[in-house]
Parts: structure tokens; sequence; C-alpha cells
């Protein structure tokens, strides 16, 4: 149980690293096509986790996550109002793990819940764990793309950049390398038979 927990944290720490150091601007702006943002990103993850282990477990909620609701708009757990701080989803997400590692660890990776929202509806806490290892490890990535397009700070941390120590030049020539392929493989892909 605790290994599994370790790597929920280590997701959640670099969903959170991910807005340090950035304006309010850059942590809500849009940054695809869908409007994906940083501190979205962190709400979403947030409300998510929270309900899979009170609502789904039969637990009681530590906040009350109103964007969750059936009746509001879709998407609206996907960004921050100008009336909801970096501070307010910041605490909202370390409230949300503090009370849900709790009710982990309370209950034990055994115990069943129900979700509603899947195919096969029941479920263990074991099974929720490693579905929201995966969902906030998948966000944190996001958040990795999204940040590198910001002002270029990428990795699991900011001591860990996951990506070979180059200095910014051989970072263009990469790039171009990589365009030059990408344009090279579809002009032979119209050739082909």
């Amino acid at each position: 149980m605790e290994l599994l927990l370790q790597y929920l944290q280590e997701a959640r720490e670099a969903l959170l690293w991910k807005l340090e150091g950035l304006s309010e601007y850059d942590i809500r702006r849009p940054l695809t096509p869908t409007g994906t943002n940083l501190l979205g990103l962190v709400k979403h993850v947030a409300g998510v986790e929270h309900e899979y282990f009170t609502d789904c477990l039969g637990q009681s909620r530590a906040f009350d996550a109103p964007w969750l609701a059936d009746d509001t708009p879709d998407n609206s757990d996907m960004w921050a109002t100008d009336d909801e701080s970096r501070e307010f989803i910041v605490d909202l997400y370390r409230t949300a793990w503090k009370s849900d590692d709790a009710i982990v660890r309370e209950l034990g990776l055994e115990a069943t819940g129900v979700v509603p929202w899947w195919k096969n509806k029941e479920t263990t806490v074991r099974r929720l764990l490693i579905h929201m290892i995966a969902e906030t490890h998948r966000h944190a990535g996001h958040a990795d793309i999204l940040r590198e397009l910001i002002d270029g700070a990428v990795g699991l941390r900011p001591t860990v950049t996951n990506i070979p120590a180059q200095e910014r030049e051989w970072w263009i020539e990469y790039v171009e390398t990589l365009e030059k392929a990408a344009r090279e493989a579809e002009a032979a892909s119209k050739l082909e038979p």
C-alpha cells in the first residue's frame, strides 16, 4: 500500500511543481485547442481523486466540489474561475490527498466500492489507487508539456529534468533534425504505391 501511495504522491507533487514560479495568467491560460491549462489540471485531479476515494467508497468528503455536480456545464472542473485562486486550488488538492490517503490506509486495499460511471461498477481500493496513479501521472505529463510551452521548464521536479543536459543550440538542431525527418517521411509516403 505504501509503495502505491508513494507513486501517487510523486505524481501529485510533479503536477503542483508545474505551477511554481509562473504568473496567474500563465497557470490559467488555455494552451491547447480544447483549453487545457495548468491550474485546471490541478483542479480536475483534486476533484476527481477525492470523488473516487470518498463518494465511490461511501466516505465523507473533506470539501465540496460543486464543479463535479451533474448540473454544471461541461469541463467546469478543467479551469479555475477568477475567484478560485491558485492558493485555493492547491490547498484543495493538498486537503484531498491528505484525506484520501487516510481513507486508503483506514480501509485497506481490498475494501470495496462502486464507481457508477464504470462498466464494471464494483471495484476495490487497490484498483482505485492504481487508477489514480495512472490518471495523475497522465495529467502530470500534460502539465509537463504545457509548462515547456510556457517557459521551457521540463521534468518530474526542478532537479530531475528527465532529458539530456544540452545547450539551447543543440536542442534547436535536434528539433530541426526531427522536422526534416518528418517531412522526408511524409514525402516518401506519398511516393509509395
